[in-house]
């Protein structure tokens, strides 16, 4: 099953314009590379819900927090906590 995992934005890496953009962003203190051009208004400390590398939408802090917490309860994180 293919799952988005909710992470906060920690850096913006990189950056070639306004759209198309790189950032770290950590899930559960591990800290991975992720795409950011589908939310061009996503900033350092936003929580973005992640999908096979690239942010797909901004979600809310408590939303962010509960979905994760589900997903390690299910065993869907492992892999990337590995």
């Amino acid at each position: 099953m293919c799952l988005a995992i909710p992470g906060k934005i920690t850096a913006i890496t990189g950056q070639l314009d306004e759209t198309f953009r790189v950032g770290k962003v950590s899930f559960g203190g591990i800290q991975k590379e992720v795409n950011l051009a589908m939310v061009p208004k996503a900033q350092v400390g936003d929580y973005v819900l992640v999908h096979v590398g690239v942010a797909i939408s901004v979600v809310d802090e408590e939303e962010a927090m509960t979905t994760f917490k589900y997903l390690k309860q299910i065993g869907e994180v492992d892999e990337l906590l590995t």
